[in-house]
């Protein structure tokens, strides 16, 4: 995993009170095989003990969910379009943000849940997840033509100690 930048600051917010030590950007691709999910997975898990980013258990499951169902759904329905994807973990003085990257152009919807169905309820566990964290969740074009779909969760400094701050914007 490589650095590529810092998470910018939200357009409005109070001038930053200096860097954190666990801040950064961090990206990596991976094929889109089902081997990737669990990679991607242990990846985040470790870049966040290896950064000592200050997330309790429940915070940081929350988050290997939420990156297993992102790569899931890009092995299941963007591997054709795109053989690679791409993971990004960016973190922040009180936010945590995970994306995947494919070059897949079509824009995924959170289906209701269905009884009958044993699957396709993955964007809704991922918005459901964010949404109870306090969080925020979207699926963006890229510039190339895919996509992003990415979640962003409040650690729980932001929410214990300092005032509630709004959740970030990303573009």
């Amino acid at each position: 995993m490589e650095i590529v930048g810092s998470v910018p600051p939200e357009p409005g917010a109070a001038p930053p009170r200096g860097p954190v030590a666990y801040e950064g950007v961090w990206r990596f691709t991976a094929p889109a095989l089902d081997t990737s999910v669990p990679q991607a997975r242990h990846a985040v898990r470790d870049l966040l003990a290896h950064q000592r980013v200050p997330a309790p258990d429940d915070l940081v499951q929350s988050l290997l969910l939420i990156v297993s169902e992102l790569v899931t759904n890009a092995v299941r329905h963007a591997a054709l379009l795109s053989p690679e994807i791409a993971v990004e973990v960016s973190i922040g003085p009180d936010w945590v943000r995970v994306a995947v990257e494919d070059n897949h152009p079509y824009r995924p919807k959170a289906l209701m849940a269905d009884q009958g169905r044993t699957g396709g309820r993955g964007l809704l566990l991922v918005q459901t997840i964010t949404e109870e964290a306090g969080g925020v969740y979207d699926v963006q074009h890229t510039p190339s033509g895919g996509k992003v779909v990415w979640a962003a969760l409040p650690l729980a400094a932001a929410r214990a100690g300092l005032t509630a701050t709004s959740p970030p914007r990303f573009r």
